[in-house]
């Protein structure tokens, strides 16, 4: 699993790519929650999922922890150009109703 990230404006990009799961998943959020933390001024984080290829129940758990840090910041959380399997899991699990996909 790789994690690359950049800001725009007052937008936090999280680009995700490989396999989001177990394996990896505790590496990502460690990540995650530091650029969280530096950028918790902004408004809002977008994670892009095209480069996730696959993800399991421990992937979306991810994605929901995430929000849930995001939103004590105040900052709202989308997801972007998911790849097609993992935004079928997305869509099933009712992910899509809590983080909006854009």
């Amino acid at each position: 699993m790789k994690l690359q990230s950049c800001s725009r404006g007052q937008d936090l990009y999280i680009y995700l790519s490989g396999e989001l799961d177990e394996c990896s998943v505790k590496e990502m959020r460690v990540c995650a929650d530091r650029l969280i933390d530096e950028h918790a001024g902004l408004s809002r984080a977008v994670f892009n999922l095209a480069g996730v290829k696959f993800m399991d129940s421990t992937g979306i758990g991810f994605l929901i922890g995430r929000y849930k840090k995001l939103k004590r910041y105040g900052m709202t959380m989308l997801l972007e150009a998911p790849d097609q399997n993992a935004d079928k899991v997305l869509m099933v699990s009712g992910v899509y109703s809590l983080i909006p996909k854009i």
